[in-house]
């Protein structure tokens, strides 16, 4: 095995390209398996290449500590209750607040809508130049000329996932779970472009308004992102201590955390301190 990979013809090849490549010339030497096996324990299971391995860089860890500092945007499909049939939400969310900032449904995907749902956001928010940095996807109308022109004209910083990797986008990933599992989400699909956003309306409503939103100590994106929520959670905390002080024999620890959450980070780097990050 080991002289097989080492010959001019395979020393390139890994063995998942080596083994199917004898295969075609009559030849069985090893499983896949044993070949990955034994270069592993021999050190010869690096790039076997002339050419640089594919890396992919993780993104720039961003950190927001108030609201419209950073903006996650995605497009999810909905489906028609017309089979292959879909309508895409549009949809924009600040990470400080989890706030859903604007949201558009159309028939179909590219950068021109994009372009356009991005600049009436960009007005709805009153956003200044050179406020906002918008993370997202490598999806074609994230990156499209018209799209990326727009940002410019804008003030607006594009960050960016990397390719495949959906944990680099979490928070607009976890707003969408919440939406399709939602009880009323329709599962058959919606008979229309209009009922499809009577629905998303309606959730964006109780998401911003009512929802308790956990990663923000269980506050409504609406009161978080308007500066709320300072009050109601000293609110929380003030009822929790007058309850320990009428029966302290009922607490053994301090009472719950009801602080603020006064930083959200995105792909947080590992090395790099908080107060680091907000002197930067």
């Amino acid at each position: 095995m080991i002289e097989t990979a080492n010959k001019a013809e395979y020393a390139n090849l890994p063995p998942c390209q080596l083994v199917p490549k004898l295969a075609d010339e009559g030849k069985y030497i090893a499983s896949e398996s044993s070949f990955y096996r034994i270069l592993n324990e021999e050190k010869l299971l690096a790039h076997r290449s002339k050419s640089n391995p594919r890396t992919r860089k993780r993104p720039e860890a961003l950190v927001a500590f108030k609201p419209n500092q950073i903006w996650s945007w995605d497009i999810t499909y909905l489906k028609a209750a017309i089979k292959g049939t879909y309508y895409f939400l549009y949809l924009p969310m600040d990470i400080f607040s989890r706030a859903i900032v604007h949201w558009e449904i159309h028939e179909c995907e590219s950068a021109e809508n994009a372009s356009s749902m991005i600049e009436k956001a960009f007005l709805i928010n009153e956003v200044k130049e050179d406020q906002v940095i918008l993370h997202s996807d490598n999806g074609g109308p994230m990156k499209g000329a018209t799209m990326l022109a727009t940002l410019q004209r804008l003030g607006i910083a594009p960050s960016f996932s990397r390719p495949s990797v959906s944990n680099d986008n979490p928070f607009s990933e976890s707003l969408f779970k919440t939406m399709k599992y939602c009880p009323s989400f329709p599962e058959r699909g919606f008979a229309n472009i209009t009922e499809a956003r009577d629905w998303v309306s309606k959730f964006v409503n109780w998401y911003n308004n009512i929802h308790l939103h956990s990663g923000i100590n269980f506050v409504t994106p609406a009161s978080k992102h308007n500066g709320q929520d300072e009050i109601i959670l000293q609110n929380r905390h003030e009822v929790y201590e007058n309850a320990r002080k009428k029966n302290p024999s009922r607490w053994s620890k301090k009472t719950r955390n009801w602080s603020q959450v006064k930083i959200v980070e995105l792909n947080p780097g590992k090395n790099l301190k908080v107060e680091e990050k907000l002197a930067a």
